[in-house]
């Protein structure tokens, strides 16, 4: 009799708690679009930048999920916040990483000058920073370096080092990002790294990544 209790209460808890991750969601969503429907959003949003960064752990995540749900339908207002949207892609909150690894890309795509005052934070960052925030920054990179080829001196020893300490799944993944959005010797040196791998990495990655380079594996790999 007590095993069967105990075993009702753990499944309602259970149930509490994934009815609670659901409303959490769902009350971001319903912020989120308070705010877009507002003439004037920016204040709002400074506000959620404000507590995202400095705010309670519990406010932070919402204000993280509010933010993500703005990212998705206008970027565009989320611009400003670039600075803390910078410190957050390394945040021990996994969901402030995760709104600030969607945001940083998309802000690199609006408004490339604005992300680019913040390398110096990004760079130091990406060593540090988790799975998501690694992503995050390598998209941002390559978003930069396909606005314009000035930002590539500055973003190609820290995309080696992505591209050299990746999985084989998140190297084919990145290959195919990364290597679009470099030119010319940058390119060929990127290119030359990731080729340069093949023969380290899981066989069916290795396959998947020489298919996109339009190239063989070599034989004794085979």
């Amino acid at each position: 009799m007590t095993t069967k209790k105990k075993s009702t209460t753990e499944e309602t808890g259970a149930r509490e708690t994934q009815s609670s991750k659901k409303a959490a969601g769902g009350g971001a969503l319903a912020v989120a679009r308070k705010i877009l429907a507002d003439e004037s959003p920016q204040s709002k949003i400074a506000e959620h930048g404000e507590t995202m960064m400095d705010g309670p752990r519990t406010a932070a995540t919402q204000s993280a999920r509010v933010l993500s749900e703005v990212i998705m339908v206008k970027p565009e207002l989320v611009v400003p916040l670039v600075g803390k949207f910078a410190r957050g892609i390394s945040s021990t909150n996994k969901r402030v990483v995760q709104a600030s690894a969607v945001a940083l890309p998309a802000i690199a795509r609006i408004a490339p000058a604005r992300v680019a005052r913040q390398l110096d934070v990004l760079k130091t960052s990406f060593a540090a920073a988790n799975d998501v925030g690694k992503d995050g920054l390598v998209r941002t990179f390559a978003a930069l370096c396909t606005a314009s080829v000035a930002y590539q001196k500055r973003l190609e020893p820290v995309l080696t080092m992505a591209l050299n300490g990746a999985d084989g799944k998140t190297l084919f993944a990145w290959s195919q990002i990364v290597l679009p959005a470099l030119k010319g010797e940058p390119h060929a040196r990127a290119r030359a790294v990731v080729e340069g791998r093949l023969d380290l990495i899981p066989r069916s990655y290795a396959q998947q990544i020489a298919d996109f380079l339009g190239i063989k594996l070599r034989t004794r790999y085979r």
